[in-house]
């Protein structure tokens, strides 16, 4: 009658989102600021107001058309062309609006790519701890994510292991830096060393093997470089989202770039345009195509996220947790207190802190505190920290 694996995905909640609606039901009972809610990457940074002050610019001048119709399905020309010219100014690159197709934010742009690049039999390679849903994305055009075990003593990449994953039928690797959940930023020595196994290996199998660099945390960086992954390696695949950097996830707009220097770009950019095609992408939100335009190049404000990862970290260490400092994004990833992540996370709820087990990311025995919530809160939530520690005889 219906799709099973469909009916599957729609009704059974991912463990984040589950945790999120136990936190909503919680709140209900015992107030919403006794609810310490560490579980959803939700933005809590207000947009930025040059964000609200262009869309109202846009809303109050432009003509109706331009802001409600259709733009062309990889976006409106002459904004591909300002994010070009941005990206450019930034990295050095030589990037032009041809390079560039616009998205509804993240997810749909790697789901795109990966649409776009598979073919029967094809694999995709990830690095644990990785985003659950990359697995979802991958399964749904018909590949098969494989995923590369932990470095956990700074999430880097484990080459040793990377190398045994790959085939002659890896298509390509996803990576995301900075890393949600672990907040690790790739180092520029690894994403050396990352295309120079790719390089080896693509010359090896008689095809190019891809990078797909999933990036809406690239903005979200204390105190260290993100090395821009082009720049190392030529066939890569940007993907971009305004979601995290503005505040915005609700709007749904970002963009893929398909570099000139990418292995027979013309095709793989008409794939890209015929894989938004099959997924009904007709274009992304005309409204904010043109918004980013008019704020491209502007800073976002991380001080915030800065100061939260700050307490939170210092606060963790204080109660006796492992923790790799975070680089970046706005996660920690520290180390459970039993090595079933899922039944230590069930018992800091008798805390009221919610946290997300690390198996969901590829990492069991871990767990994963989003600190884009509150300060306040996360003050609030040190001395629940310690005394879960201390059940566990730790720090005490």
């Amino acid at each position: 009658m219906v799709s099973a694996k469909m009916y599957e995905l729609g009704t059974k909640k991912s463990t984040i989102r589950t945790i999120f609606e136990f936190g909503r039901k919680r709140a209900a009972e015992v107030g919403e600021e006794n609810i310490f809610d560490f579980s959803l990457g939700n933005p809590n940074v207000p947009t930025p107001d040059f964000v609200r002050d262009a869309a109202v610019e846009i809303l109050q001048t432009y003509e109706p058309s331009q802001v409600h119709g259709y733009t062309v399905a990889p976006g409106n020309p002459q904004v591909r062309e300002t994010l070009a010219q941005s990206v450019n100014a930034r990295f050095g690159t030589n990037f032009a609006g041809k390079n560039f197709f616009i998205t509804a934010g993240a997810a749909a742009a790697i789901t795109i790519c990966f649409k776009a690049l598979t073919e029967s039999g094809d694999e995709f390679i990830t690095f644990a701890p990785y985003f659950p849903e990359y697995k979802v994305f991958v399964e749904s055009v018909g590949a098969e994510l494989k995923v590369v075990p932990a470095q956990v003593k700074d999430w880097q990449i484990n080459f040793d292991e990377f190398e045994k994953i790959l085939t002659p039928k890896t298509k390509a690797v996803i990576i995301n830096s900075p890393n949600n959940p672990s907040g690790a930023v790739y180092s520029e020595e690894t994403i050396k060393k990352l295309a120079e196994v790719l390089t080896a290996k693509s010359k090896e199998y008689g095809h190019a093997i891809f990078i797909i660099s999933d990036e809406p945390y690239r903005e979200i960086a204390y105190n260290v470089t993100v090395p821009y992954v082009p720049k190392f390696y030529a066939n890569t695949l940007v993907c971009y989202s305004y979601s995290k950097s503005f505040s915005l996830p609700g709007e749904r707009i970002g963009y893929v770039i398909v570099p000139d220097e990418v292995e027979d770009f013309g095709k793989i950019y008409g794939a890209v345009a015929g894989a938004a095609r099959v997924l009904t992408h007709v274009n992304a939100p005309s409204l904010w195509q043109l918004v980013i335009a008019k704020c491209a190049g502007k800073p976002s404000d991380i001080t915030i996220y800065e100061r939260n990862a700050k307490l939170l970290y210092n606060g963790l260490i204080d109660a006796g947790f492992e923790c790799v400092k975070p680089q970046g994004a706005f996660y920690l990833f520290p180390k459970a207190l039993e090595n079933d992540d899922y039944a230590f996370c069930e018992r800091a709820k008798k805390y009221d802190l919610l946290l997300v087990p690390g198996a969901d990311f590829g990492c069991a025995g871990y767990f994963r505190a989003a600190y884009c919530i509150k300060t306040e809160t996360i003050e609030r939530s040190l001395p629940l920290f310690k005394k879960l520690a201390a059940k566990y005889g730790v720090n005490t």
